[in-house]
């Protein structure tokens, strides 16, 4: 019984020891990877200039594996390494990234949030097309050859509430919009908040970005190249069929006269994995900052929208 103990002991701690060294390795590589596309950017951009060639069909075979593959993440944890690494040196510059991050999701946010007033606006236009002027279809003037039945607009509507969903997310997430269920964080000191606040972006935050980021990138590219890439296949599979590839962007409706955009649903999944896992990234150097430099600088730097005459925002439900 303590030689299969000391036989199992000894198998974990070699497994360990074997997948430390295999994340070490890749991290190494993330470095020269990263460098590597920065210097050789046709390698993976060159389907953006679209000739229909070989090499264009290479590129983009290449940039569809990277966007899902454990070389692209390791390159982004590189990243990440080294803005935070230097930024503890230099809170300064850890401050600076937390205004640009903030101030991105901020800008991302407030524009797309006008998607809302779209929204009713074209929802009351189909209701006077449909009950007043009894229209089956809308049309536009001036020039624009442009015409849908009604049931177009009706189900485009889900869009504009995707864009709200999906790249309103971290605006909301910096104004303090979320409903938060609290039972522990509000009776904690202000370091004890900000460990949480650490522990909950890299727990939960990131992991679940990039997890929805797996899965919605190869989503998103079945429906827009044919023959269908998997997560399972590996670079030289994926180029081997470069040859055969070609655009097949999703045009099917739920209808036969209804929205038939829906490719754009599978592009805002990649959208709001992608905010979320920036902002993941922002709020644990918020955290990390304001733990380090006292309550006094608890919303430091914070772009918050305000309600009147300096009123605060509605910061969320404690």
């Amino acid at each position: 019984m303590e030689n299969e103990n000391g036989a199992e002991a000894g198998g974990f701690f070699a497994a360990f020891f074997d997948g430390l060294i295999w994340f070490v390795q890749s991290l190494a590589l993330g470095f020269y990877n990263l460098a590597y596309a920065i210097t050789h950017p046709a390698s993976w951009l060159d389907w953006l200039t679209w000739a229909n060639t070989a090499e264009d069909k290479e590129s983009l075979m290449r940039f569809v594996y990277y966007g899902g593959s454990t070389e692209f993440f390791f390159c982004v944890l590189a990243i990440i390494i080294t803005v935070v690494g230097f930024g503890m040196w230099r809170n300064a510059f850890m401050w600076g990234c937390v205004r640009v991050l903030e101030g991105l999701a901020n800008g991302v946010g407030r524009l797309f949030a006008w998607a809302g007033l779209l929204m009713v606006l074209q929802q009351i236009i189909i209701v006077f097309m449909q009950r007043i002027f009894t229209r089956p279809d809308i049309s536009f003037g001036f020039g624009i050859p442009l015409q849908f039945d009604i049931s177009w607009f009706a189900e485009e509507l889900k869009l504009y509430n995707a864009m709200v969903v999906c790249l309103c997310v971290t605006y909301t997430f910096v104004q303090g919009g979320h409903v938060r269920v609290d039972l522990i964080y509000s009776a904690v000191s202000h370091r004890a908040k900000r460990v949480i606040d650490m522990i909950g972006s890299m727990i939960f935050m990131v992991p679940t970005a990039v997890l929805i980021w797996l899965y919605g990138w190869y989503f998103l590219w079945r429906h827009l190249i044919t023959p269908n890439p998997a997560a399972s296949y590996d670079l030289e599979r994926l180029l081997r069929t470069a040859r055969a590839v070609r655009w097949s962007v999703e045009t099917i409706g739920f209808s036969p006269n209804g929205f038939n955009g829906y490719f754009l649903f599978k592009i805002l999944l990649v959208a709001f994995a992608g905010l979320v896992f920036i902002h993941g990234v922002a709020f644990f150097m918020r955290s990390y900052l304001e733990w380090k430099e006292g309550e006094d600088s608890e919303g430091k730097y914070l772009d918050r929208d305000t309600l009147g005459d300096g009123e605060e925002a509605y910061e969320g439900v404690h």
